[in-house]
């Protein structure tokens, strides 16, 4: 089973403040033109996203300058409502790798769930590679600064804005490879999991 966790991009939730996803057709077949071409403007955060941490710290990588490696591989997601605290996250990290060795690098949490400071903290003692989110940013809405600075600090990538209404709480196998946008502090990406068991077996035969 293929989870395709990517909001729609023209029809995304906007972070308050970002630039809004709008396209614009310069050519259509049924104008004449010899082939439809689409023209496209938006903020590196719009819809679904990975951020870098160029985002919040000065010099800090674009997302040309992270390893592939980062966006892809076993990950775990968990179902959350509220804030995570940092009993939650230790908690999170504790269940994703007792289900599977390495799931724990790249936790993905599922509801309306914000990361609260001392969660990040722990994310980011734990050296872990990722954190996904359903919102448009980690941490709260209206202050996110100090936990974008904490987990883009230990080097861990934010994927924010992902789907997961339709994904059972477990382990799978992510790929969330951003476009190779040259010194930017973001860049969309099309997340989906694949369901681990499969993928083992599928290597079994």
């Amino acid at each position: 089973m293929i989870y395709d966790i990517t909001q729609p991009l023209f029809e995304c939730e906007v972070y308050p403040g970002d630039t809004k996803p709008e396209k614009r057709h310069i050519q259509r077949i049924e104008n004449g033109d010899i082939y439809n071409l689409t023209d496209i403007t938006m903020c590196v955060h719009n819809g679904t996203h990975v951020d870098a941490p160029l985002h919040f710290i000065q010099n800090g990588k674009g997302i040309d300058k992270i390893e592939i490696e980062k966006f892809i591989g076993p990950s775990y997601v968990e179902s959350h409502t509220g804030d995570v605290t940092a009993q939650d996250a230790m908690d999170i990290l504790k269940r994703a790798q007792q289900l599977q060795e390495n799931a724990q690098k790249k936790i993905l949490i599922k509801g309306k769930a914000v990361i609260t400071l001392e969660a990040a903290q722990v994310f980011a003692d734990a050296g872990i590679d990722l954190v996904g989110n359903e919102s448009q940013t980690v941490g709260p809405e209206d202050a996110p600064m100090a936990v974008h600075l904490v987990l883009l600090g230990a080097g861990i990538v934010l994927l924010e804005g992902i789907r997961l209404a339709d994904v059972p709480d477990g382990v799978y196998i992510l790929n969330c490879a951003p476009l190779n946008l040259t010194e930017t502090d973001g860049a969309p990406c099309r997340a989906i999991l694949i369901d681990s068991n499969e993928t083992a077996m599928r290597f079994d035969h």
